[in-house]
């Protein structure tokens, strides 16, 4: 089984994916489809997202039953972690224009 999220790319490129795998819900594809046909859909997506994000899930015979890959701007990466993939979360810094001026004044 592969899972496809896309978030804001060009509708045709929706609606190329809408060949191979079902949309059910907006920007989310699924189907059961080869390694090479879920591989060369993945290049596809990369190179007609124009900006946009692209996440893929299949499965697979390892640990976790899964792997999956990212593209695009994302605060998120897959981090190997002892022969299991995590996702990686980066947070904003938060900006510091103001100082604190508890205890400043006292």
């Amino acid at each position: 089984m592969v899972v496809m999220i896309l978030e804001r790319v060009p509708r045709g490129l929706r609606g190329e994916l809408s060949s191979w795998l079902m949309e059910v819900q907006p920007g989310v594809f699924v189907g059961k489809v080869s390694a090479l046909v879920r591989d060369l859909l993945w290049e596809k997506c990369v190179l007609k997202s124009a900006g946009g994000k692209c996440c893929q899930i299949w499965s697979t015979d390892n640990e976790q039953g899964f792997m999956l890959r990212l593209s695009g701007d994302s605060n998120r990466r897959v981090v190997e972690l002892d022969g299991l993939f995590l996702v990686s979360v980066q947070r904003k810094k938060k900006s510091r224009g103001k100082k604190d001026l508890k205890g400043d004044d006292m």
